[in-house]
């Protein structure tokens, strides 16, 4: 039995040493391997070995655990023990071969509260119930009796105790540990008659040794530092990171350097990273002109006169805001209208090709001798017929415009004082339209002939006799010069 018992400590031993590399147990690293090495001192109706070192006996132990929670860890627990005491010659003696089988509970202060969960040092808490299976051999002597106490037996027990894991680096820990284990009515001496209440044979498990953690931390941005200390979570895929998971900045600017266009100079993070030391938002490394504040349209270069042209190119500083400058900055002789008047002091834009004009680009005035071509028509009560006799009048004005494309003609409608304003205000409307009509008739443009009415209120004498109603019922007519750049009324 007590080969069994050995071969089986043995290889469960060799079973968990087998087990793969792996690093110290946090929520990163959730499972733990430990192996032990455990000193055990009897306490029974035999007498009592309790912190006695010279009389242990010496077994080995492993372990596994699970993390659960911050500070929690549960898992299975084996050991293998050889207890023995003699009292006497020829009387009571045994030998009892034992393997205890348990699920230890560990309260651990690395919770992350008393102690980071790194913590090299990291106490804790033992519970752990279990069973206990062993194999006694001996007798026992009683009023000069001996009797054979050979047993086997399989009795429920719990164990408690206090250690401490020391985390030597990410993938080792040793711990030391001392504990008191009870077997529910395990006669572990073989007493007879003795243990009354079941709980008078116990040991103390004294255990060292060594903890191995495994598992794949969790990383969900695969930068290689685990969620749990990672400052910066999701950092794009193969982006080179710190202890702390953050993408790394090497000239410490703030900008990280997969995002830093200048990852040598410390910049800006408007500018991608990039330095800017006259501060005119243009990155140094495309500012023609560094060190002066400029505009981001002339790559960083001021333009003092407003002209579009910089500084350090312009061959023409201070010119006048407004004018058009060629690209040296100077400015541009420009004629749009070839009146020989330059735009820039033309008041007048777009005359006609052929009108003379004076200094301001503006036409010359219309001669007086076509000036007395500017002779009204008269209608009829309540008519817009124009007269036969008003055609050579109107002919001739027509002849003025054939001969002058500058020129176009605004004709005025009145009406006398007989009825309402707003019927005479239309009527008089009607009339300048129908003078017009005989122009366009004559095919002279309609953009040149602008009409307007202005009803009974600009009568030409008063309204007080037929005659003179006569003439307050008129067309009048005024040549001006024709822009066609500017709107008619």
């Amino acid at each position: 039995m007590r080969h069994l018992l050995t071969t089986t400590a043995a290889l469960g031993l060799a079973m968990f040493a087998a087990a793969p590399k792996a690093q110290a147990q946090t929520s990163d690293h959730k499972t733990v391997i430990g192996l032990s090495a455990n000193a055990f001192q009897y306490k029974g109706n035999l007498g009592s070995d309790y912190w006695d070192f010279s009389r242990s006996k010496w077994g080995p132990g492993i372990s596994i655990n699970q993390y659960i929670a911050p500070g929690l860890s549960i898992g299975l627990q084996g050991s293998y023990a050889e207890l023995k005491k003699s009292i006497g010659t020829n009387s009571s003696t045994f030998a009892t071969n034992i393997v205890s089988a348990n699920v230890p509970i560990k309260l651990m202060l690395n919770n992350g509260w008393a102690l980071k969960e790194d913590a090299f040092v990291q106490p804790y808490i033992l519970l752990a119930p279990g069973i206990l299976y062993y194999s006694r051999e001996g007798q026992y002597r009683s009023n000069n009796v001996n009797t054979n106490i050979n047993a086997d037996e399989t009795k429920f027990a719990g164990q408690a105790g206090l250690g401490i894991n020391f985390r030597i680096s990410d993938n080792i820990g040793i711990f030391v540990q001392t504990s008191q284990v009870v077997g529910y009515k395990a006669n572990l001496d073989g007493s007879v008659g003795g243990d009354n209440d079941g709980w008078d044979d116990r040991f103390l498990q004294h255990s060292a040794g060594l903890n191995i953690a495994f598992g794949k931390p969790k990383d969900e941005d695969m930068d290689g530092v685990p969620d749990r200390k990672d400052k910066c979570p999701g950092t794009p895929a193969g982006v080179a990171v710190d202890e702390n998971g953050c993408p790394l900045d090497g000239d410490g600017d703030g900008v990280p350097d997969y995002q830093d266009k200048c990852p040598t100079e410390k910049g800006l993070a408007s500018l991608e990273g990039c330095p800017d030391r006259d501060g005119d938002g243009v990155r140094d490394s495309e500012d023609e002109c560094p060190d002066q504040a400029g505009l981001p349209a002339l790559r960083g270069c001021p333009d003092s006169d407003g002209d579009g042209v910089a500084d350090k190119d312009d061959k023409c500083p201070n010119t006048p805001a407004g004018t058009q400058v060629d690209a040296t900055g100077c400015p541009v002789v420009v004629d749009s209208d070839g009146d020989g008047v330059n735009d820039d002091v033309d008041k007048c834009p777009g005359t006609p090709a052929g009108v003379t004009v004076d200094s301001t680009g503006c036409p010359l005035p219309i001669p007086a001798e076509i000036r007395k071509l500017e002779q009204p028509i008269r209608f009829e009560t309540n008519s817009t017929v124009i007269q036969r006799s008003s055609y050579t009048t109107l002919d001739k004005m027509v002849q003025v415009l054939n001969d002058h494309p500058e020129y176009s003609l605004r004709i005025s409608g009145y009406a006398d004082s007989r009825g309402t304003d707003e019927y005479n205000q239309g009527l008089s409307e009607r009339r300048a339209e129908s003078a017009k009509t005989y122009f366009t008739g004559k095919g002279i443009d309609t953009n040149r002939i602008p009409t307007e009415g202005f009803g009974e209120s600009k009568p030409v004498v008063p309204n007080t006799s037929r005659a003179n109603m006569a003439k307050n019922r008129r067309a009048e007519f005024k040549f001006e010069f024709y822009i066609p750049s500017q709107p008619q009324p």
